[in-house]
């Protein structure tokens, strides 16, 4: 069995090169798809409380398009662990993408105990599952801006895909406010 850390690594550069192929357009679900299964695998041969491989998996699966599958796995995998703001945020995901806004809410409050990009995706969280259009408009806003401020971003492709993620659900739900960046891919 490859080693968790050889793993993320895979993980990371599958996905650089998925993003590159989405701010150039292009489609990049399959390379997605590969992403979320190796943050998976990652996930599954890492120390306890790796949150962020969840994370990764659960985003990389709804820029692919459906992350059903991923959502089931990471609230099954969480369970009542949820007490940090990281594994509040995958559960945070999970739930999102079930439909599932009294957790979604739920777990975004536990974010708020995390870095202030943290704080500003669980805005976006709470927003959308509270259905309201414009909180989410703002929150989202605020972080592609934080996004675009930024000097170094996880795959070395600077990309807004927090922001990009979130949208993608927020769509799903009829409110996408279509932020326009140079670090999101276009239309």
């Amino acid at each position: 069995m490859a080693d968790h850390a050889e793993l993320l690594r895979e993980a990371i550069e599958v996905e650089r090169r998925a993003h590159r192929a989405l701010l150039a357009g292009d489609d990049a679900s399959e390379e997605l798809r590969a992403a979320a299964a190796l943050y998976r695998s990652s996930w599954e041969a890492a120390p306890p409380a790796s949150y962020g491989r969840l994370i990764g998996m659960l985003k990389a699966a709804v820029l692919a398009g459906d992350a059903r599958e991923e959502a089931l796995y990471a609230r099954g995998s969480l369970g009542d662990a949820a007490g940090s703001a990281p594994a509040s945020y995958a559960l945070a995901i999970a739930a999102l993408v079930e439909g599932d806004d009294g957790e979604a809410a739920a777990a975004a409050e536990g974010m708020r105990g995390g870095s202030e990009a943290m704080v500003r995706a669980a805005d976006a969280i709470a927003a959308l599952a509270a259905g309201d259009e414009e909180e989410y408009g703002r929150a989202v806003r605020a972080i592609v801006e934080d996004f675009e401020g930024r000097d170094e971003h996880l795959t070395g492709v600077p990309i807004a895909d927090t922001a990009l993620m979130l949208e993608r659900l927020a769509s799903a739900r009829g409110m996408a406010c279509g932020v326009a960046s140079p670090l999101l891919p276009a239309g």
